[in-house]
């Protein structure tokens, strides 16, 4: 690699994807030459970390000569040709295994399948290299599992990354990666990306085509993990590209996202609610980073309401959704299956059992009312702004640590599921640390964007101008 401009990082696994396009595009980098350096940087973080369950060297190096020679030739297939991707692990991988985080899937089976986003980025050029760390079955918002143990934050290993991406957004802010793929059903993008530092983005459901759809139904979403937004919006123009394999991915579109990006705010209009209207215990630490992030946006001239949407605690849905999509998962488990699962899954699936179908029919019912009582509200808005997560990042534990109950499950992040049930976009992008102590460093505080139904494009020009003044930054490992 030619000596980098001052702007650039001094390694090239420091480089967002955008910048190492623009390295390509000039000569002055290679694939190959940007592989090797998050491949070195994988071998030297991730025995900390443990953010993969599969590492493919071999394969990625074929992938970045291919791109490299398109590089040399201008027949890139697109601006994330061979940068170094990562795959959260319960998304379908062609020739790599696709375990869950789970021990009851047996890896020696055919694994000839791409899941329509997969199948997109390696369409795209994209060097995939590894698979990332979920607990089992994306089941919680910590990453821990029997199979893979315990994956730890970039900021403080003795930390939880979040969950379930938990391995996604360790490696993203670690710089093993500049692109990842992860999922989100109550939180699961956007938890870690406020527990790790970086941005992770929800779209709209249906907005990336999924297959097979997932157990948990319709509050899970896919989306990107990078460490800019201008990474995420530039994988979002790969990953929208439809699928006919998903019934319920939004119709074929023309949409660019990058496009818009950098158009600012000003005139935007934004409710901010510090609590939703019922979040009680937020860190006093959180509350003050996301209330002086709401002043950015009024100084970018953007028309900022202190309002809460008037909607209660929807926990009891999401959950009662949630149990039951991991019972019908350990519906289909052996009882030898059973008896190899993590105990915080048991459980969840055990409580989902006892629900009935007038119960279950009830709860969508006023899932429904939910989301049409936030359609309205955002008619008198472009965003609404709340903290991603009401806590920073606790203790990385083991499964099966702390009882299981709809508190410990989700009630630590009261701002994240109701826009699973909602199905709109929401993005978390740092907005401070937390003050760093003798026994304690300093921890990322997230911010959460909640746009529109299907306007994403509206929540990452928000993101980007945010970035703008407050630049995302990397953990001191």
């Amino acid at each position: 690699m030619n000596t980098p401009s001052a702007a650039l990082p001094s390694e090239l696994w420091g480089c967002t994807a955008t910048q190492l396009g623009e390295l390509y595009a000039s000569g002055e980098a290679s694939p190959c030459e940007a592989l090797e350096s998050v491949l070195g940087r994988v071998e030297a973080i991730d025995p900390i970390l443990n953010a993969f369950c599969l590492v493919d060297p071999e394969r990625a190096r074929l992938d970045a000569k291919r791109s490299e020679k398109r590089w040399q030739l201008h027949t890139n297939l697109s601006p994330i040709d061979g940068v170094p991707t990562s795959i959260k692990d319960l998304i379908l991988t062609k020739g790599w295994p696709t375990l869950r985080g789970s021990k009851t899937i047996d890896p020696a089976q055919p694994w000839e399948v791409d899941a329509p986003s997969v199948a997109r980025l390696r369409a795209a050029g994209a060097t995939l290299f590894g698979k990332t760390t979920t607990p089992e079955f994306g089941c919680k918002g910590e990453t821990n599992s029997p199979m893979t143990g315990i994956t730890r934050n970039p900021w403080d290993p003795t930390k939880t990354p979040g969950g379930s991406s938990g391995g996604t957004s360790a490696a993203i802010s670690a710089g093993m990666g500049p692109l990842s793929i992860g999922t989100d059903g109550a939180g699961s993008i956007r938890i870690p990306a406020a527990f790790c530092g970086n941005f992770g983005f929800k779209p709209s459901f249906g907005r990336v085509p999924a297959y097979p759809l997932s157990p948990f139904g319709s509050v899970a979403h896919l989306g990107p993990h990078t460490i800019s937004v201008a990474d995420a919006a530039a994988m979002l123009n790969v990953i929208t590209q439809p699928d006919s394999r998903d019934w319920t991915s939004l119709a074929p579109h023309n949409l660019d996202f990058k496009q818009n990006l950098n158009q600012g705010v000003k005139g935007m209009r934004i409710a901010f609610s510090p609590t939703l209207g019922y979040a009680k215990n937020v860190h006093p630490e959180v509350a003050a980073a996301v209330r002086q992030a709401v002043q950015v946006f009024v100084d970018l001239g953007a028309d900022v309401d202190e309002v809460d949407p008037g909607i209660s605690d929807p926990l009891e849905l999401s959950v009662g959704l949630w149990f039951l999509g991991s019972a019908t998962i350990w519906s289909g488990l052996s009882a030898a299956q059973r008896e190899l699962a993590d105990p915080d899954f048991r459980d969840e699936a055990l409580a989902g059992l006892t629900q009935t179908a007038l119960e279950i029919q009830s709860l969508n019912q006023r899932r429904a009312l939910l989301g049409a009582h936030m359609r309205g509200f955002m008619e008198n808005y472009d965003l609404l702004i709340t903290p991603s997560v009401s806590v920073p990042a606790f203790e990385a534990r083991a499964a099966g640590t702390v009882p299981f109950d709809a508190q410990t499950f989700l009630a630590w992040t009261p701002f994240s599921y109701p826009f699973n049930l909602t199905q709109q976009p929401a993005a978390s992008i740092p907005c401070g640390l937390t003050a760093a102590t003798k026994h304690q460093p300093s921890l990322p505080i997230g911010l959460q964007l909640v746009g529109r139904m299907f306007d994403d494009a509206t929540v990452l020009r928000a993101a980007a101008a945010y970035e703008n003044v407050r630049p995302i930054a990397r953990p001191p490992m």
